[in-house]
């Protein structure tokens, strides 16, 4: 959590939200799914994705700034976007073609990168209450 932290203060937050939606979409999806292992699966391939896009972005952030102009930002934003989006597009793909999961759970586990964005003032606000606590 440290290195993420260095990373960018909000990414442990971040991965935090994925990692507890992705929780949330086996704990309540595998009671409706009859196939649980390729259910399981498509959770653990849409949250890895998460997972990998919300490092990938802040990676991509850092990178942007410390580049230098706002042309030479936009292209490197613009070619970064692509590439993840490309990555996760053919992760999904080879899960699909394979057979390694269900296409379903993964799509509903890429939500999380919403999930965990949006829980985000929640996170800090339990954080500075228990900071204050002490």
């Amino acid at each position: 959590m440290k290195a993420l932290k260095r990373l960018n203060e909000g990414l442990p937050g971040l991965v935090l939200g994925i990692l507890i939606w992705g929780a949330l979409v086996e704990l309540i999806g595998i009671w409706f799914y009859q196939d649980k292992l390729r259910y399981t699966t498509g959770v653990l391939f849409g949250t890895g994705c998460c997972v990998f896009c919300a490092i990938h972005m802040a990676m991509m952030i850092a990178d942007s700034v410390a580049c230098g102009g706002v042309g030479t930002a936009q292209k490197l934003v613009k070619a970064k976007s692509g590439l993840r989006f490309l990555l996760v597009f053919i992760i999904l793909a080879v899960m699909i073609h394979f057979n390694l999961g269900w296409w379903g759970s993964a799509f509903i586990s890429l939500f999380g990168l919403k999930a965990g964005a949006y829980s985000q003032p929640l996170f800090y606000k339990l954080k500075k209450v228990k900071e204050e606590s002490k």
